[in-house]
């Protein structure tokens, strides 16, 4: 049934691009929308100058980082790697970093990594910090998951001290059921929303079982991004109904957009190509969302 689903979605694309419906005619310039790098992880890591320069050429407007170690980026300084993305007609907004929940034996050295990654994302100009996971500690019971939330809020005032902003991006793990309630419901209601915003991936929350639409009713104003992302290449599936997503973008709070993708039909810079495309083409997505 998947094979046949997917068929069917690769169909819809060809007859998009067979009808002229590409890029010549809604131009990049036209939407404002990013791409998360681990998606081309590896030929960031062979090539990090062309592949920058290959992502703005096909008309991303943004990059979010996933190659932050250590006070570097892609082992380059901050100043030199947002250079270098500004030099490929793209801004650096955003970057995933994380660590895991601290003890009291590890929360000192926990704050210090954080203080220098903040440090470094300020001289790089970035101004959302997303952590982009959650131990399966979380899901003991709800004093634990009460102790990650607060993880959370301190780490949004930090953020909110260096005039960043602070979010969780989730994967499907984060709506089991802890003691009776959604994990992810109990962390948009026990972290304060001037600290804590969510990116939702959208792929996942829908692989979790659940309605993004009816998270944005329950929770207007949270959602200050999308990860866009499918099984595969964007809209590829058919599988995730996207314009319903984006006709509620208002309510979810959504500013940024931005591509993901993980398992592939094509090579990686082929497969964010398509995802573009499939943006740039559909006709419920605005130009710009700021």
């Amino acid at each position: 049934m998947k094979r046949i689903t997917y068929f069917f979605g690769y169909l819809i694309m060809a007859f998009i691009m067979a009808a002229g419906l590409t890029s010549c005619e809604v131009t990049p310039e036209d939407k404002f929308i990013g791409i998360q790098l681990w998606s081309v992880r590896g030929d960031m890591n062979a090539d990090p100058e062309g592949t920058l320069r290959e992502l703005g050429e096909m008309g991303y407007s943004y990059i979010e980082s996933a190659g932050y170690q250590d006070g570097m980026f892609y082992n380059m300084e901050p100043e030199t790697f947002t250079s270098l993305v500004e030099a490929s007609g793209m801004k650096f907004i955003s970057s995933h970093i994380g660590r895991e929940l601290p003890t009291e034996d590890t929360y000192e050295e926990t704050m210090e990594w954080w203080a220098t990654a903040l440090e470094a994302h300020e001289r790089a100009g970035v101004d959302y910090i997303i952590q982009p996971f959650m131990s399966r500690s979380a899901l003991e019971n709800l004093d634990v998951l009460k102790e990650w939330a607060d993880y959370f809020n301190e780490l949004g005032e930090m953020c909110n001290a260096r005039g960043m902003r602070f979010g969780f991006h989730n994967h499907a793990i984060e709506f089991t059921q802890v003691d009776g309630t959604i994990a992810y419901d109990f962390l948009l209601e026990n972290t304060d929303p001037e600290k804590v915003f969510y990116q939702l991936d959208i792929y996942w929350i829908v692989e979790g079982g659940q309605d993004p639409v009816d998270y944005f009713h329950r929770y207007p104003g949270r959602f200050l991004m999308y990860h866009v992302k499918d099984e595969q290449e964007v809209g590829a599936s058919g599988n995730i109904d996207f314009r319903r997503v984006y006709e509620h973008a208002d309510i979810a709070g959504m500013r940024y957009h931005i591509v993901e993708v993980e398992d592939y039909n094509y090579e990686p810079l082929e497969s964010v190509r398509v995802s573009l495309e499939f943006l740039l083409n559909a006709d419920y997505v605005q130009a710009d969302y700021r």
